[in-house]
């Protein structure tokens, strides 16, 4: 079965059929672009959410080290390549379906158009031909009736006897060429009517089936390309699947990444101090009027107080501002951390540089082969040639060597330190206290304690920067003057008084008299 067999007669059908079909295929690309604008939106308001919620800056550098704040940016870089994946689907269904279609229906509607116009040009030449027709038939009608006509008068005529013979003949003549013209009319209306049959035939069986066929193999070829428009809105989602499937993946394994017990033994590792806990207060009966005597080990110790609560007090505007005013820049052998933080901050460091140094020495090696095969083979190079880059190479290892025996030494000052330091804490956290019996054994614990006002036995100049962060240290800065108030007994540590009035131990090491 087909349209010009079944449908020949159904020209107009026809048109608004193929009408219709292409007007489904400029709907259907419609529909797949606002399909595209609702992907793209979707995908911008993801990305913005995911750029929203990423965090950025040192503090939030040290947060992603624990599972739960480093599986959540996880989860925001998954959500930003979905995004991704959503923007592709758009891209495709915009170039896959979009533009290949609206391209074809251009085709179509240009294909459509020349065939009605051929079935129309078809019908017009039928219907000229019918109407020549129609002309030669009546013709043909007219010049037989007065044919007829004439015959008739002409027998009339011979009939009577009182006509003149030459009259008689004169009509019959007449009659005679209206016979003649008669029947060629009748041979014109034979002709034409053959013509136009002919015609007909050609148009109804000929024509026309062929031009409703070519139709309805275009209007076939739209549904075809209509269907795979359809199957490809499924197909161009599906093809990213495996990807938008991996990005959920890493969004449920940055769930199952995220472990509370290690988040809690890193936050142990990146705070914890080091010192002891403070060791139980001892009595002192002041009832009995004696005030208890410090030992000699106490007074050679350095007066350190640790922090008697592990609750921060907040400071008030004021305090800040002058604590950043004083504040003194990191030291390089990281004394400026507490024990534990400096041993892992000096270890790291020392990683690095043996990491750096073996690279070095690589490269020294490589370039001491490479010299001998050029003093070997001349032809190959110019062993003077390496000689900057030896040298570079060289000093390069000896200034590597250099901070690796000095931050080892700082990891092994760090490791001695360690008892001695816990054991001043324990010891001597009370002897700073003032032995004055009116005083309100009730107060704040971290005031400031009246001392004695002592003169310096001497003067020094800082030869490094010391950042003073324990209890009873104090910060000093390479080439300040300072007063000192108290020497080296052997433990390391000198009491010093800078020009601002802070005073506190530094190591002795740090100063030349």
């Amino acid at each position: 079965m087909d349209w010009g067999t079944d449908l020949w007669d159904q020209y107009d059908g026809i048109d608004r059929h193929t009408q219709s079909g292409l007007d489904l295929v400029d709907r259907y690309v419609k529909f797949v672009k606002e399909r595209t604008e609702i992907e793209q939106n979707y995908a911008k308001q993801l990305r913005n959410l995911s750029k929203k919620y990423l965090k950025r800056g040192s503090k939030e550098e040290q947060e992603c080290g624990f599972t739960n704040h480093q599986s959540f940016q996880d989860i925001l870089n998954e959500l930003n390549d979905y995004a991704g994946q959503r923007e592709l689907i758009a891209e495709n269904m915009m170039t896959g379906i979009c533009v290949e279609l609206t391209k074809y229906l251009q085709d179509l509607k240009q294909e459509r158009k020349t065939y009605l116009a051929d079935a129309k040009k078809a019908q017009q030449n039928l219907e000229i031909s019918f109407k020549q027709l129609e002309n030669t038939k009546r013709r043909f009608a007219k010049e037989w009736g007065e044919a007829e006509k004439a015959t008739q008068q002409a027998e009339k005529i011979e009939n009577d006897t009182n006509a003149i013979k030459a009259d008689v003949e004169k009509v019959k003549q007449q009659a005679h060429v209206k016979t003649h013209t008669a029947e060629e009319c009748r041979n014109d209306y034979a002709a034409q009517l053959q013509k136009y049959n002919k015609e007909q035939n050609t148009f109804y069986y000929t024509e026309i089936p062929q031009l409703f066929n070519k139709l309805q193999d275009m209007d076939e070829r739209r549904i075809r390309s209509l269907a795979e428009g359809y199957s490809q809105f499924a197909d161009v989602e599906k093809k990213v699947l495996p990807i938008i499937t991996k990005c959920l993946d890493g969004i449920s394994m940055a769930g199952r990444n995220t472990n509370g017990k290690q988040d809690s033994m890193r936050f142990i590792e990146q705070h914890k101090s080091g010192f002891e806990r403070p060791a139980e207060v001892d009595f002192e009966d002041y009832s009995q009027g004696i005030k208890p005597a410090s030992s000699d080990a106490n007074l050679n110790q350095p007066k350190i107080r640790t922090k008697l609560w592990p609750f921060s007090h907040k400071k008030t505007k004021f305090q800040r501002i002058n604590s950043d005013k004083h504040m003194s820049p990191a030291a390089e052998d990281f004394s400026h951390l507490p024990p534990e933080q400096r041993k892992k901050r000096l270890q790291s460091k020392i990683d690095d540089i043996t990491k750096e140094l073996q690279k070095e020495l690589d490269q020294s090696e490589a370039l001491e082969k490479m010299r001998g095969v050029y003093e070997r083979n001349p032809q190959m190079g110019d062993p003077a040639s390496l000689e900057p880059q030896i040298t570079q190479t060289s000093q390069n290892v000896g200034r590597l060597r250099g901070q690796l025996t000095k931050y080892e030494s700082w990891l092994a000052e760090a490791f001695r330190g360690e008892d001695s330091t816990n054991t001043a804490v324990n010891n001597n956290q009370h002897c700073s206290m003032s032995t004055d019996p009116s005083q309100n054994i009730y107060s704040e614990f971290d005031e400031d304690f009246d001392e004695d006002v002592e003169t310096p036995i001497g003067k020094a100049t800082a030869l490094y920067t010391f950042q003073g962060s324990s209890q009873g240290t104090v910060s000093i800065t390479e080439g300040e003057q300072l007063s000192v108030m108290e020497k080296d007994k052997g433990d390391g540590w000198m009491r010093v008084l800078r020009a601002n009035g802070d005073e506190g131990y530094i190591p002795s090491s740090y100063v030349k008299f």
